[in-house]
């Protein structure tokens, strides 16, 4: 007995040395290089959302994609897509009738991505309320009775899908929260998030979950995040890009007052001689002055200014596209999250907005997504650029028509 105690205590001894020398756990779900699909190009209105054929197969990509078009994803070298999904239908009284086939097509539409040979990420991708929409990321933040609801939504998908592999499917829980955006204000969004992780997680075991920051999942609200609060492995923590937001966005309509009178800005501001980048300001400072409310132009002028000055240089601009990264490195390593779950979930830039007439060079566009892609992968994070079609699109544009090949090219290069 006495041999076989020591026998006992030998083996313990060797199997907790043997988990000390071992790393931390990680999450099940490893990706490296990824696209977003479309959220919805021609999505109806709310009032159609009972209608079978107007609502399925549901995301609304389906209607368009064939598991060819996924295939030449995974040809190019990608990986992973991360597969948005508008939450808003499975919150709107209009879909009690299909809320099962919703749920089922969702799962379809992963099984489809994992045939083509790629992983998935399920995002559940709230926006604002308005136009086609009743419910949205205000009412879900704000209103107690529709974030339990919205609850119940991510406790049922990830009951959808918790017998897949979890090796190929992951659920993002929501997509960047907008919530807690004041420098002093609110700290909502970390114990909503543990909610929403509480429910996702009693009903899916194994899989895989991203997690954010508040404020459209900046990487200044991700740090602000205590990844120990929650205490599980199994967790992957994403943060969106899209700095410099001037040059990204350039004439987005959605985007705030300022940025629909910004289009022609090269990338970098130097691609181009002084004079026509001088000339290219003038137009838009002309374009601010006719167009702007009297009240706010002053201040639209002056922003532009400081937004040119803080990235007219190399160095100026690579301090600017460093920050994110820099923040979320330091992040990580006070917190012991390692590097390869991390992702950057989002970041492009904008080829046309729908409706005007300036379409960004294909070049500036190519070197901004390689200029980020090189960081990301500097520091061992997962990526996914935004999007496959529309504004961002790097395959398809606006109806039916291509994107330019660079981006793709460029990504092509990569392998």
């Amino acid at each position: 007995m006495a041999l076989l105690g020591t026998m006992i205590k030998t083996l313990m001894a060797a199997l907790a040395f043997a988990a000390l020398s071992l790393p931390a756990g990680a999450a099940t779900f490893s990706i490296k290089r990824g696209l977003n699909l479309d959220q919805w190009v021609t999505w109806p209105a709310e009032d159609k959302w009972g209608d079978r054929q107007a609502t399925l197969p549901f995301p609304e990509w389906r209607k368009f994609l064939k598991e060819s078009d996924l295939r030449a994803l995974k040809d190019a070298g990608l990986d992973f897509l991360r597969m948005p999904v508008d939450p808003a239908p499975f919150l709107s009284d209009r879909t009690v009738a299909l809320r099962d086939d919703l749920f089922a097509s969702v799962l379809d539409s992963a099984r489809m991505i994992n045939r083509a040979g790629l992983k998935v990420v399920v995002d559940l991708h709230l926006i604002p309320a308005g136009g086609n929409r009743k419910i949205g990321m205000s009412e879900v933040m704000h209103d107690p009775a529709v974030f339990e609801t919205y609850t119940e939504l991510v406790r049922k998908m990830a009951r959808t899908l918790a017998r897949e592999d979890p090796k190929l499917v992951a659920l993002e829980l929501m997509n960047e929260p907008l919530v807690d955006c004041e420098a002093n204000g609110s700290n909502l969004w970390p114990d909503r998030q543990k909610q929403l992780f509480a429910a996702a997680r009693a009903s899916a075991t194994g899989l895989t979950l991203i997690l954010t920051g508040g404020c459209y999942s900046n990487a200044e609200s991700l740090a602000r995040i205590d990844p120990r609060a929650i205490a599980d492995d199994n967790i992957i923590w994403d943060f969106h890009a899209y700095d410099p937001f001037l040059l990204t966005h350039q004439g987005a309509s959605w985007a705030g007052d300022f940025i629909p009178y910004v289009t022609g800005l090269p990338y970098p501001l130097t691609a181009v001689p002084k004079a026509e980048l001088d000339m290219r300001l003038d137009t838009i400072r002309d374009r601010i002055k006719a167009e702007a409310p009297w009240t706010r132009r002053s201040g639209l002028l002056a922003y532009l200014d400081e937004q040119v000055a803080t990235m007219d240089s190399p160095e100026k601009l690579l301090g600017v596209m460093d920050a994110p990264f820099a923040t979320v490195d330091a992040w990580a390593k006070a917190n012991g999250v390692k590097p390869q779950d991390i992702t950057l979930g989002e970041f492009g830039m904008i080829r046309k907005e729908y409706g005007n007439g300036f379409v960004m060079p294909a070049a500036y566009r190519a070197a901004y997504v390689r200029d980020m892609i090189a960081r990301a992968e500097a520091h061992g994070f997962s990526w996914s650029v935004w999007s496959y079609g529309g504004a961002f699109g790097i395959v398809d544009a606006f109806d039916g028509e291509k994107a330019e090949p660079d981006v793709m090219d460029m990504i092509r290069s990569l392998r």
